[in-house]
């Protein structure tokens, strides 16, 4: 699958012209739906290739549901294994927040978009508490709305394979 994550979304049509309001509350005059566009393998397994390239982690973590396949192709391309972080506890079966072993881990945390980061923050927050190293957030797509700065003021580094702005300039 050849072109820039970016080339490759518009491609899938990823990206919605109208009037819309995110999760953050925020209206927008576009939508980008990742998650109907990664349901094609091809473009999830070079998502998932992406990640594993550009980062060194020993576990890949992703909130669900958005993140969980994002994960789970990191994890395929890596050979590394996942975790999955639930939005909250589970009143039955086992307690906990996140699947997977994560204390004392190098974890990348992966996210599909950010706009204010507020459920990747939420993501890297419950990672902490579980005593994980987060070393980076990979995200599919920033809006260019905040959440860099909102990661670098919780130490974090927020790392896009695109853009935006790349994706609406092509």
């Amino acid at each position: 699958m050849v072109g820039s994550i970016a080339e490759l979304l518009r491609d899938h049509g990823a990206i919605e012209v109208g009037d819309f309001v995110l999760a953050s509350g925020a209206r927008s005059r576009y939508y980008l739906d990742l998650k109907t566009a990664i349901t094609d393998p091809a473009l999830l397994g070079r998502i998932g290739r992406e990640f594993a390239d550009r980062f060194a982690f020993d576990i890949v973590a992703g909130v669900a549901v958005g993140a969980v396949p994002l994960a789970v192709a990191t994890s395929l391309a890596s050979g590394k294994p996942y975790a999955i972080i639930r939005k909250g506890e589970k009143a039955h079966g086992k307690s906990g927040v996140i699947i997977g072993d994560v204390k004392g881990k190098a974890v990348l945390l992966v996210e599909d978009v950010t706009t204010s980061g507020g459920l990747a923050l939420y993501g890297a927050h419950a990672l902490r508490g579980a005593g994980a190293e987060i070393v980076a957030v990979g995200v599919v797509v920033d809006r260019e709305s905040g959440a860099v700065g909102a990661f670098a003021r919780e130490g974090l580094s927020l790392l896009p394979l695109t853009t935006i702005s790349e994706i609406m300039d092509l």
